[in-house]
């Protein structure tokens, strides 16, 4: 018998999935990582603020207070 009508399901990488899946645990792993990592880069940071010591206020510098 020829099975050509009904091929053995595989996944985009070319790994065999059983019947009902889309990919197999690798790829499906990968696109959690990918997910995360934009998840990751998206958010949570200051952009364009530059780092200051701990405790001192925002603008100390336009106070008039010169560290050197």
């Amino acid at each position: 018998m020829n099975h050509d009508i009904y091929p053995d399901p595989t996944c985009h990488c070319g790994a065999l999935i059983a019947r009902g899946q889309e990919s197999c645990r690798k790829c499906r792993a990968r696109e959690r990582w990918l997910k995360k990592q934009a998840a990751k880069n998206r958010g949570g940071r200051r952009s364009g603020e530059v780092r200051r010591p701990p405790r001192a206020p925002r603008g100390l510098a336009a106070m008039g207070v010169s560290w050197t």
